[in-house]
């Protein structure tokens, strides 16, 4: 299908072309300050390699990039990249879509798998409250596109890998406070030392604003300690503690109507059903994680490593169809030994969750929780054992792996009547994975093909919208990628991957009147794509110490196959809450070391919001600017000051649609354009003190 471009996205185009052009045909030597790509060393199907030399498709997301942003949310530098999506349908709501993932997700993250500090950080249930970590808990982010089953499990989306400290982490005393619109007021502090012997850091974040919309203020609390220690010759530690405590309003979708009216306001009563001002529609949200992860060499060319983790989240949702209270304690580990001779190695291991979960549903009355409606007791439990064989060849790498997967969800309802236990299962699910890589002088080029599975979650099985649901049938999928990563020029690095994921029995989230869901499996789709990511780093005279230009483009083509919903034929139409094409570019100068200029823009298309395909959010164009200045006193004390801004075209758009919306409630109106500045201050040792 042809591609249109309007006629004000055209000149940024060119103008990133021009640019693009202009450096390459200068062919200027590479910063020896900027953090190259090429040079980035990522984990990924636990192996632990270059970026450019890992044959998959791979994001990665440096402190670099997210410091070119608002240190509030990492949603801005995550839409950075290609093939990924965050969407934030008001603040503290996140969604991760991933090749199109998000479709089942109303919020928190689903059908994707997040680990953090190497513990799983998904729960046994299939849900992700990555709205529980604050900004500072992302050091650095590693996002696996496409099905990691063969050695993560469930998931068709990908796998996230986030990681809170670095090993250059600086000792001392850090704090920071930025201010700005919808009250925004955001303060952290951090307390790190360092040593031969390992890095402990401990930190505390509070957020706080009252949003853009009517019913839509946040606050975030996030207190936790993270430490990596050398026991002895090459046993490694690595430990986690998390304790967030999270409040946010939800202000509900509104119709194309009345966002146009007033984009600022919340859901009206209607139907039946309240306002979201008088239900006090919000979420209240309390995680607490521990847990540690430990490497050994076992004898000559052994190596193990394993991670134990325990975690519980409270949740309480007064919603304006009812107000519900969730208990979620789980616990699970990960084990993997990896024999490496030589140039062949072997991984294999295991991973295993167990969850416990209460579900209440009571009457909303003005936001209370009122007479009890339902009780339900779930049980879930994940399990995978897996294996992978790789073989590095001078210029090629050969991997195959696999894993066979078992799921087990239990209901047992209490109230209003009680009801004998009733299981969910999925038994023996086999997801192999094959990769290939040839390597050149400098540029690399590989191929996958990976089946991926991923069952409905517990609350797919058990929605706020309807009674319990067990004939949803798993997603399951087949994958295939071929890439090119490597750099072209000097300073300039390339990473094109293109791919076809066919899915059956995807899926797809409904809403009903009152703002529940439930879930339907839509049959097949097809979905196909090209990822590209450009980063280019150049110098200039001595007053220009770095500077770097980077561009993404996403070419999406989602379609279902085949998807009848009784006399309705959907086959043909595209997934909705896709979009065809978005563009993500900026600039980042460093001047005299001191002074940091980061531009960025960013471009999404339209896409369909139901799967009718008869009503769409219309394309919007993002430019964000960020000035930062930098003092440094006697090596030992270090201040920052930065001033910046988000939407400077002031544009209307929605960053998260409820797709399938009844009655057409699709549309969650984001802020407008909007400003901060920030300060933030470092005492530290001088560095030949550090040892």
């Amino acid at each position: 299908m042809p591609l249109h471009i309007s006629s004000c996205f055209r000149p940024l185009l060119l103008l990133a072309f021009l640019f693009f052009s202009i450096t390459l045909h200068a062919q200027l030597p590479a910063s020896d300050s900027i953090i190259r790509l090429e040079e980035v060393t990522v984990r990924a199907f636990e192996q632990t390699r270059k970026l450019k030399e890992t044959p998959a498709a791979i994001n990665y997301i440096n402190r670099q990039a997210l410091e070119r942003f608002s240190p509030t949310a990492v949603v801005a530098a995550v839409n950075t990249m290609p093939g990924v999506r965050m969407e934030e349908r008001s603040p503290g709501s996140y969604r991760i879509n991933i090749r199109g993932s998000s479709l089942r997700s109303p919020f928190g993250v689903r059908n994707v798998k997040v680990y953090y500090n190497d513990l799983p950080f998904t729960d046994p249930g299939g849900v992700t409250y990555l709205n529980s970590l604050g900004y500072y808990n992302f050091n650095s982010v590693s996002i696996i596109k496409g099905p990691g089953s063969s050695l993560y499990g469930a998931g068709t989306g990908g796998v996230m890998q986030i990681e809170s400290i670095s090993a250059n982490e600086t000792p001392g005393i850090a704090a920071a406070y930025t201010t700005g619109s919808y009250n925004l007021h955001n303060a952290y502090a951090s307390f790190a030392t360092v040593s031969d012997k390992g890095i402990s850091k401990g930190s505390f974040q509070h957020q706080q604003n009252s949003g853009y919309r009517d019913q839509s203020a946040l606050r975030r609390d996030v207190l936790s300690w993270n430490g990596q220690f050398t026991l002895g010759e090459s046993k490694r530690l690595k430990t986690s503690f998390l304790y967030s405590d999270l409040e946010y309003e939800t202000p509900g979708a509104l119709t194309e109507a009345e966002a146009k009216n007033n984009p600022k306001a919340s859901r009206p009563a209607g139907g039946g059903f309240p306002s979201a001002i008088y239900a006090k529609a919000a979420i209240y949200q309390k995680t607490f994680m521990a847990g540690a992860s430990y490497s050994q060499p076992l004898i000559k060319n052994l190596l193990s490593k394993t991670a134990l983790y325990g975690a519980y989240t409270q949740l309480l949702n007064p919603a304006i169809r009812n107000y519900g209270r969730n208990s979620e304690p789980h616990v699970g580990g990960r084990t993997v030994v990896q024999w490496k001779p030589s140039r062949f190695s072997i991984d294999a291991g295991a991973e295993w969750q167990q969850g416990f979960a209460n579900y209440s549903i009571h009457k909303n009355v003005g936001g209370v929780a009122d007479s009890l409606q339902s009780y339900d007791e779930v049980t879930n439990r994940q399990s995978l054992a897996f294996a992978q064989a790789t073989l590095d060849l001078d210029s090629w790498t050969f991997t195959a792996g696999m894993s066979l997967n078992n799921i087990k969800s239990s209901f047992r309802g209490f109230i209003p009547t009680t009801k004998p236990q009733i299981n969910y299962r999925v038994r023996n699910e086999f997801t192999p994975r094959f990769a290939i890589m040839k390597k050149f002088k400098t540029v690399n080029i590989y191929s996958s093909v990976s089946k991926g599975f991923s069952p409905p979650t517990s609350a797919e099985l058990l929605p706020t919208g309807g009674v319990l649901n067990l004939n949803l049938n798993p997603e399951s999928g087949t994958n295939y990628d071929i890439g090119l990563k490597g750099t072209l020029v000097p300073g300039l690095y390339l990473d094109v991957n293109a791919f076809y994921f066919s899915l059956q029995n995807t899926i797809v989230r409904r809403v009903d009147a009152g703002g529940g869901d439930f879930y339907v499996n839509a049959g097949n789709t097809g979905q196909y794509g090209v990822e590209t990511h450009l980063e280019y780093s150049l110098s200039k005279p001595a007053s220009w110490q770095k500077s770097s230009i980077w561009l993404s483009h996403t070419l999406h083509q989602f379609r279902y196959k085949q998807f009848k919903q009784g006399n309705t034929d959907f086959s043909g139409n595209r997934l909705p809450g896709t979009t065809p094409h978005t563009v993500a570019t900026g600039m980042d100068w460093m001047i005299r070391s001191n002074v940091q200029v980061s531009i960025s823009y960013f471009f999404s298309d339209k896409l369909p919001l139901n799967d009718a395909n008869t009503a769409y959010a219309d394309a919007y164009h993002l430019l964000g600017a960020k000035l930062g200045y930098s003092v440094n006193f006697a090596r030992l004390f270090t201040s920052r000051f930065a001033v910046g801004a988000d939407n400077l075209l002031n544009q209307r758009y929605t960053l998260g649609a409820d797709v399938n919306g009844f009655g057409g409630r699709y549309y969650n109106p984001a802020p407008g354009r909007n400003f901060y500045v920030s300060a933030s201050f470092q005492l530290a040792k001088k560095k030949e003190l550090q040892n």
